[in-house]
């Protein structure tokens, strides 16, 4: 009886032992003994969407100026109400700004919407300066990390290995090699997988982020073994099947 607990002591042990194992490292196909160089292929930068709520300020010689295009009363949201700081981008990619009126800023980077605004200022207040930044540059990160969240990006330029840090990184369980990116533009959303374990993913367009990305670690299925039912059920099995043999052992003995 003792060799028969002992033989299935072993085979449960071995069989745990035989579960697959997975690749935890990022880039892994990178050599270590070597240096690797690249040209970054795709920079991040950011384009103005429609929906998006900007923050303009403008300030120039002129106090009065400053003043009047500081004011925010033409800024209307889809519900008609006003908002009490930003400009929301319209679906015709138009926000509506005081004096110059509506000016079309769908598809620009942040540094053309700052040079187009001030290219129509400077033809009616003397050197002005105008600063655009986003209000609602937003990515979301779920699933296998340790802290999932949405988080508020202050310099509006994010990659997804700058993202999983937000998030506290993958736990062990999340699949590097299968991230899930999805992503919302111009009324179409697209879903697709990285790889995280292969140094190309550093080339992907979608390496950066942007503005409302979602990013999805997905558990691997040890996970799910682990937490299933019958799995919850093992300790108190092998526990019982413990007792049952040292009880047998005990009255064989006698």
């Amino acid at each position: 009886m003792k060799l028969n607990y002992i033989l299935c002591s072993l085979s449960l042990i071995t069989l745990i032992g035989c579960s697959r194992q997975r690749n935890l490292v990022y880039f892994s196909d990178l050599t270590s003994k070597s240096e690797t160089s690249n040209m970054v292929m795709n920079d991040g930068e950011p384009r103005i969407l429609k929906n998006d709520v900007l923050s303009v300020t403008v300030n120039s010689t002129s106090p009065e100026s400053n003043v009047m295009f500081a004011a925010n009363t033409n800024n209307v949201n889809a519900n008609g109400f006003y908002e009490k700081e930003g400009y929301r981008v319209n679906e015709q990619g138009k926000i509506k700004f005081p004096v110059l009126g509506e000016i079309k800023l769908d598809g620009l980077t942040v540094v053309q919407a700052q040079g187009l605004i001030e290219s129509e200022l400077n033809k009616m207040v003397k050197n002005a300066v105008v600063n655009v930044k986003f209000m609602n540059f937003r990515i979301t990160v779920i699933g296998e990390v340790n802290h999932p969240s949405t988080f508020t990006v202050q310099n509006e330029k994010i990659n997804l290995l700058e993202a999983l840090g937000m998030a506290g990184d993958m736990t062990p369980y999340g699949k590097r090699e299968n991230v899930l990116l999805i992503r919302e533009t111009e009324g179409k959303r697209t879903m697709v997988r990285v790889n995280l374990n292969n140094k190309d993913v550093l080339n992907s367009p979608y390496f950066y982020l942007k503005q409302n990305d979602v990013v999805y670690i997905e558990p691997d299925k040890a996970k799910s073994v682990e937490y299933s039912n019958s799995n919850r059920m093992m300790p108190l099995i092998v526990a019982t099947i413990s007792a049952v043999a040292v009880l047998a052992t005990t009255f064989l003995n006698r």
